[in-house]
């Protein structure tokens, strides 16, 4: 007796696979760049052979988590509606939209061997950028130091944040008080006097 399986079940399911494998692969990467394929795919929870199956090779692996996470990290900014709002509001959401892919962002940026090969994010200083758009859109309502540019607003920002995700990391800082720290170190230090 044959047993038929839903196309569309069977398709979620590897696609849920999938993404648990990219998504331990960032996250024990942030922590390890050295890490194995066979302690990625404890982490996983799958098989060695599964995560074979998925991502034949390191490289493979590599290249599509590090595809996952620059959309990850896009699909945060957007979803921060960082047009939206005061700009103080919009920032905040932005700080915890970020927090909550700090793996990715250590990740992707704690060493600088892991997006060799890559195309690199688009330019992150580009009026199309809307974090810079925000930036520029505090500094004029006067929420924002207008004497500071925008891009160097922007990079304080991402060292921030990466810098509490990584105190997390490291048990410096508690998780849940990765945010308000970022939120408070950023205001504090941006605001227009």
């Amino acid at each position: 007796m044959r047993v038929m399986v839903d196309p569309a079940l069977a398709s979620n399911t590897r696609s849920r696979t999938r993404q648990a494998i990219l998504s331990a692969a960032c996250s024990v990467l942030a922590h390890n760049h050295t890490a194995t394929l066979p302690e990625i795919a404890d982490a996983a929870g799958v098989s060695r052979t599964t995560l074979r199956r998925y991502f034949p090779d390191r490289d493979s692996l590599m290249n599509a988590a590090v595809q996952d996470s620059l959309d990850a990290l896009e699909r945060s900014v957007d979803e921060a509606a960082l047009d939206q709002g005061p700009p103080l509001e919009a920032m905040r959401r932005l700080v915890a939209a970020m927090v909550a892919v700090g793996d990715r962002l250590m990740f992707l940026f704690g060493d600088d061997r892991v997006l060799e090969g890559h195309e690199a994010p688009d330019d992150l200083e580009s009026p199309a950028d809307p974090v810079i758009a925000l930036i520029e859109r505090g500094q004029a309502e006067g929420v924002f130091d207008p004497e500071v540019s925008p891009g160097w607003i922007q990079r304080v920002l991402w060292g921030v944040v990466y810098t509490g995700c990584e105190d997390a990391d490291q048990g410096r800082l508690p998780r849940h008080g990765v945010a308000s720290t970022v939120i408070r170190t950023f205001e504090n230090g941006i605001r227009a006097r």
